[in-house]
């Protein structure tokens, strides 16, 4: 008599990528109630109700993205139902979106008590990936919502963005606080970041078993530099499209920018800082400078796949248009060799649908000055990286490493990030050897257009599994949305 099946599925001839180890192991993964229960070589078929063949395909744990925006630029409810598509299609399985009040989002001013219930309802139902918020708090009021944030919602994770202390989104902005709907009498300036820092560190103190978890992440420009050179930029013929964006948000204001926050990070005893997406060698520099500078703080550094694939020379101009700028090729080969040189800690999207009709100027659309700033890019994540750092010697397990496991340690999401017995099943399964072109027409987005139109990557994502559910297999996503909300507290 046979022993009745004890797993719910079986996926036989998995090459497994683990980011603890640099050998790619052939195994069987045995799927019961959403978590990986069995990893063996040969698990007997007897044992599943289902059994798929992954045919000796690359198995990378589901991808963490780290950095995304939903909500910012489209209704958020919509934007979650096509960009969580979009993210499946490129073996993401976990979608961390940075939210605030203000202009764009849902354009509303006020308390988070009132606008992150608003913010959950409008996502409940229309992911197809797993998800969590990081929130920004805008207002001094935020500040003082942080526990409540935390302790309600399990929001461990917070944002300054630096620059908005005289910039809006796109460009100069005398009216802060029309852009960010705070009161006539409140700024968003250094005090603000400083006393932000002050209520995560007692966030910190008061919960001592999430400490490690808890952390604030910035956006680093100086605002004073990008208004002065974008005005000089402005007015030198000689540069247009992205090399003039670039010159426009120069290098030096991020090292600017992540000295302030170090120092204030230093000052505040605010432990856990995450610097996003640096574009430049000196914003590298800068980072690792201070990291010696102030060895007690955990500083994590992020790079985007954006400014990973894409120079100032990409013919896709306007459409790249982004904060930090896409630069020069010179450092996006430095944030190549930072990344080799395990100076990265992860590697994300940053992805931000903006629609063809809202990304250009109909009238003027080479206009970089009128362009709008972000792109979405979050279904090229593992075949942009996987392509190009195959190119560079990478190891797969340093992919997994960077994509997977350790955004979901800082983030406090437990159960992701690894291919191991009693983590979530997220699986991507990737033939590292197809190449294919990037076509905009063939992504679930709704952007309609990407910045990497044309690029031939190598290293296609084949299917991509949630908590053990087929969701995305040889270019269609599959079934309803059954993304649950991440509660991290």
């Amino acid at each position: 008599m046979t022993e009745p099946p004890v797993l719910d599925k079986i996926i036989k001839n998995v090459r497994v990528v683990s980011p603890h180890n640099d050998a790619v192991e052939l195994c069987d993964l045995g799927i019961k109630d959403g978590k990986f229960a069995q990893i063996a070589p040969n698990i007997s078929p007897d044992q599943g109700i289902e059994i798929i063949d992954a045919k000796n395909l690359l198995g990378f744990p589901g991808l963490v993205d780290a950095h995304m925006h939903i909500g910012i630029y489209q209704p958020l409810d919509q934007d979650a139902a096509t960009e969580s598509k979009a993210a499946a299609m490129g073996g993401v399985t976990t979608s961390l979106n940075y939210i605030r009040t203000g202009q764009y989002y849902l354009n509303k001013g006020g308390s988070y008590r009132d606008f992150f219930p608003e913010v959950l309802a409008l996502s409940a139902g229309n992911f197809f990936v797993d998800y969590s918020y990081h929130i920004a708090p805008i207002s001094s009021q935020h500040i003082e919502e942080i526990p409540l944030l935390f302790s309600e919602y399990g929001v461990t994770s917070f944002k300054i963005f630096m620059f908005y202390g005289g910039y809006g989104l796109h460009g100069l902005s005398d009216q802060q606080n029309l852009f960010l709907m705070i009161n006539k009498e409140e700024r968003y300036d250094f005090a603000h970041f400083e006393f932000i820092m002050r209520g995560i560190t007692r966030l910190m103190a008061e919960h001592p078993e999430a400490r490690d978890y808890i952390s604030l992440s910035l956006h680093c420009e100086v605002a004073e530099i990008l208004n002065a050179y974008t005005k000089i930029v402005q007015n030198d013929s000689s540069l247009t499209g992205l090399p003039a964006y670039s010159a426009a948000r120069p290098p030096h204001s991020e090292g600017l920018a992540i000295s302030i926050a170090s120092y204030l990070a230093h000052e505040t005893n605010c432990a856990n800082i995450n610097l996003l997406h640096l574009s430049s060698r000196k914003a590298i520099e800068a980072a690792l400078t201070m990291q010696t500078a102030f060895p007690h703080i955990k500083f994590r550094r992020e790079v985007t796949v954006g400014h990973l694939l894409l120079d100032v020379d990409t013919p896709n101009g306007t459409w790249a248009k982004v904060n930090p700028p896409i630069r020069p090729r010179a450092d996006v080969e430095y944030l190549w060799q930072a990344v080799l040189n395990n100076q990265i800690d992860w590697i994300v999207s940053d992805h931000a649908c903006c629609s063809a009709e809202q990304k250009r100027s109909g009238k003027d659309p080479n206009n970089i000055w009128l362009a709008k700033s972000g792109f979405g890019g979050t279904e090229y994540l593992l075949s942009g990286v996987l392509s190009e750092g195959s190119k560079r010697g990478m190891s797969y397990s340093q992919m997994a490493k960077l994509l997977s496991w350790k955004p979901s340690r800082r983030f406090g999401l437990l159960t992701k990030g690894d291919i191991a017995i009693g983590y979530d099943a997220d699986l991507v399964l990737v033939d590292p050897h197809e190449s294919f072109v990037v076509r905009a027409a063939e992504s679930e987005s709704q952007q309609g257009y990407t910045p990497f139109e044309g690029m031939e990557l190598t290293g296609r994502v084949k299917s991509t599994f949630l908590r053990g559910n087929l969701i995305y297999e040889n270019g269609q996503v599959i079934g309803s949305p059954t993304g649950r909300y991440l509660k991290r507290s």
